[in-house]
C-alpha cells in the first residue's frame, strides 16, 4: 500500500517521458549532414583555438589573396582632404583546420560559418581617416572541403588622400587605399591579388558618379625591407584617378565669373558725368567677393596651393578695384576745369597720338580752330600801343595787326575837324591821344600828312571825347570777359577731351588684362589635363 502511494503521483510524468522518448530519438536521427559538419567543425576549431595562424609549423607561410570591388564613390571632402569608398573586400586563403571528407558528410563540398568563430587575417588599411571603430559589416564566411575559406565583406572606407585643387574644377585626383597586414610580416602571412586578371579595382557592379569619372584604376604590390629587421613587409595600393565633372561647376563658377568680367567694361562705356559710373564698379566687386566665398566652400582652407580660378577671382577683384579708381581719376580729370592748363607732352600724347589709334578725332577740335583760339588770347591779353599811325605793317603796335581808319566829324557845318580812330581785329575802336590829333588833309588816310598837320580840337569835342573812351572802356571789358570765358570753356574742353581718350585706353587696357588672364587660365587647366591625360595613356 505504501509502495502504491508513492508510485501514484509519477505516473503523469512517466506517460509524459513516454511520449517524448519517441520524438528525442526522431532529433538526433533527423539533423542535417550540414548541422552536423557546422557542429564539428566549430566544434573542433574550438577545442584547438582560434588565435594563431593555421599552419602546420611555425615557420610556414600562409598566403592570402586579397582582392577588391568597387561599388561606389561616395564622397570626396576636398576640406578635409577624404575620400569614402563602398567596396566588397575578398579574402581568400586555406585553413587545414577546416577541411573534411565529404564523404562522411553527405558530399557537402561547402558550408557558411560566422566569421567570428574562425580565424581571419589582420588585413587593415593603412591610411584609414574614419573615426568609426569598424569599418566592414558581418559576412559569413564560405568554407570548402579542402580547407579554403572566401570571406566577402561589405565595407565603406574613409582613406585620406592628398588633393591638389590647382586646376580646379578641371582637376583630376588620385587616391590610393594601401592594405596590409598591421602585425605579421611577409615570412608568415604572405599578401597576393585575388584578381589577377583584373590590374586594380573590379568594376563589374560600380555604380556610376555623379560628381567624378574614374579615368584609371590599378594596383600595385610592395614588398619593403627595413634597416632594423631581415623580414620583408607586403603590401598592396589600389590606386584611383579620378576626373571631376564640370558641368554644374560651368553654372556656378565659371560662367558668373565670365559674365561679371565681360560686364566690368562697360564701367569705361558709361559718360564720366553719370554717378553709376562708380556705383557699377562697387556692385560688380561685391557679386566677385560671393563668388569668391562659394569657391572657398568647396576648397581646401589649408591647401599648398590656391586654385587658378580663385587667382582669376583675385586678379579680377583687382583690376575691379583698379578701374574704379581710374574711374575716379577719369571723372576729375573730366571736371577739372580751366585751373590750368593740360601738360604739352600729355595733351599731344592723348590727343594726337592714341585719339588717332582710338578713331576719336571727329569727337575732337582740329587743330586750325585750336591755333585761331591760342591766337585770339593772345590778341586780347596784348597791351595796347601808344605809337600813332599803323607802321610796322599797319598792326598799330597790337599782335595780329589793326587797321586804322580816318573819319571827320562836323559841328553846324561850319568848323570841320578830323580825328583819328583805330580799329583792331577784336572789335575796339580805340581813340589816338589828344597830343596825336592831326587835321585831315584833302588827301584823307595819308600818314605823311597826318604827320605834319598837328591841330588841336576845340573844346566842344571835349564831351565827344568823354563818351568815346567810356565806350572804348566797356567795349574793351566786355571783349576781355568773353576771350577769358573762351579762354576758360578751351581749357576745360581739352581737360575733358583728354579724358575721354584716357578712359577708352583704359578700356583696351583692361580688355586685354581680362583676355590674358582667362586664357592663361583656361590654357593651364584644360590644356594641361589634356597633357596629363596623353602622359597617362602613354604610360
Amino acid at each position: 500500500m505504501a509502495t502504491s502511494s508513492f508510485v501514484k503521483p509519477l505516473i503523469p510524468l512517466l506517460i509524459l517521458l513516454s511520449n517524448c522518448r519517441p520524438l528525442l530519438i526522431r532529433g538526433v536521427v533527423q539533423m542535417s549532414h550540414e548541422k552536423r559538419l557546422i557542429r564539428d567543425l566549430i566544434g573542433n576549431y574550438t577545442l584547438r583555438g582560434k588565435m594563431g595562424r593555421p599552419v602546420q609549423e611555425q615557420n610556414d607561410t600562409i598566403t592570402i589573396y586579397y582582392g577588391m570591388s568597387l561599388i561606389q564613390i561616395l564622397d570626396l571632402d576636398e576640406r578635409n582632404q577624404v575620400l569614402s569608398t563602398n567596396v566588397w573586400a575578398t579574402y581568400h586563403w586555406k585553413d587545414m583546420y577546416l577541411a573534411w571528407n565529404e564523404s562522411e558528410y553527405g558530399n557537402i563540398s561547402t558550408v557558411r560559418v560566422k566569421n567570428e568563430d574562425i580565424w581571419k587575417p589582420d588585413i587593415k588599411l593603412y591610411n584609414y581617416a574614419d573615426e568609426r571603430l569598424e569599418e566592414k559589416r558581418d559576412a559569413l564566411c564560405v568554407l570548402s572541403s579542402d580547407g579554403s575559406v572566401v570571406w566577402i565583406p561589405q565595407a565603406v572606407f574613409k582613406s585620406s588622400c592628398s588633393i591638389d585643387i590647382r586646376h580646379f574644377p578641371f582637376d583630376e585626383q588620385t587616391c590610393e587605399l594601401k592594405f596590409g597586414s598591421w602585425t605579421y610580416d611577409g615570412s608568415k602571412l604572405d599578401l597576393q591579388f585575388r584578381y589577377k586578371e583584373v590590374a586594380g579595382f573590379e568594376m563589374t557592379d560600380y555604380i556610376k558618379s555623379n560628381e567624378w569619372d574614374i579615368v584609371e584604376s590599378n594596383a600595385r604590390r610592395n614588398v619593403l625591407y627595413y634597416e632594423c629587421c631581415p623580414e620583408p613587409y607586403v603590401d598592396l595600393i589600389f590606386k584611383l584617378v579620378m576626373r571631376r565633372k564640370v558641368a554644374f561647376y560651368n553654372y556656378i563658377l565659371i560662367l558668373p565669373c565670365v559674365l561679371l568680367s565681360s560686364l566690368t567694361l562697360v564701367l569705361f562705356w558709361l559718360p564720366p558725368e553719370s554717378p553709376a559710373k562708380m556705383q557699377l564698379g562697387m556692385n560688380i566687386f561685391v557679386a566677385f567677393f560671393v563668388l569668391l566665398l562659394l569657391l572657398a566652400e568647396s576648397t581646401p582652407p589649408a591647401a599648398s596651393s590656391i586654385p587658378l580660378i580663385g587667382a582669376y577671382y583675385c586678379l579680377n577683384m583687382i583690376l575691379i578695384t583698379l578701374s574704379t579708381l581710374l574711374s575716379v581719376v577719369i571723372v576729375n580729370l573730366y571736371f577739372h576745369g580751366p585751373g590750368t592748363r593740360v601738360p604739352r607732352f600729355f595733351k599731344r600724347l592723348m590727343l594726337d597720338f592714341f585719339a588717332r589709334v582710338f578713331c576719336m578725332r571727329n569727337t575732337l577740335m582740329d587743330k586750325k580752330e585750336r591755333q585761331e583760339r591760342r591766337n585770339s588770347l593772345m590778341m586780347s591779353r596784348a597791351p595796347p600801343s601808344g605809337e600813332g599811325g599803323n607802321g610796322g605793317g599797319g598792326n598799330g603796335g597790337r599782335p595780329g595787326g589793326g587797321t586804322t581808319t580816318t573819319a571827320s566829324y562836323t559841328k553846324n557845318n561850319k568848323d570841320k575837324r578830323h580825328v583819328e580812330f583805330k580799329y583792331d581785329r577784336v572789335g575796339v575802336f580805340e581813340l589816338q591821344p589828344e597830343e596825336n590829333w592831326r587835321p585831315m588833309s584833302n588827301g584823307l588816310g595819308s600818314d605823311t600828312d597826318l604827320s605834319e598837320r598837328i591841330v588841336t580840337l576845340p573844346s566842344q569835342y571835349n564831351q565827344l571825347e568823354s563818351e568815346v573812351r567810356e565806350i572804348r572802356r566797356h567795349l574793351r571789358h566786355l571783349v576781355d570777359k568773353n576771350a577769358e570765358k573762351a579762354n576758360k570753356e578751351y581749357l576745360a574742353r581739352e581737360w575733358k577731351l583728354v579724358a575721354l581718350v584716357l578712359d577708352r585706353l583704359f578700356f583696351f587696357l583692361y580688355l586685354l588684362a581680362l583676355l590674358v588672364s582667362a586664357f592663361t587660365l583656361f590654357e593651364t587647366t584644360v590644356f594641361q589635363s589634356g597633357r596629363n591625360k596623353e602622359g597617362e595613356d602613354s604610360s
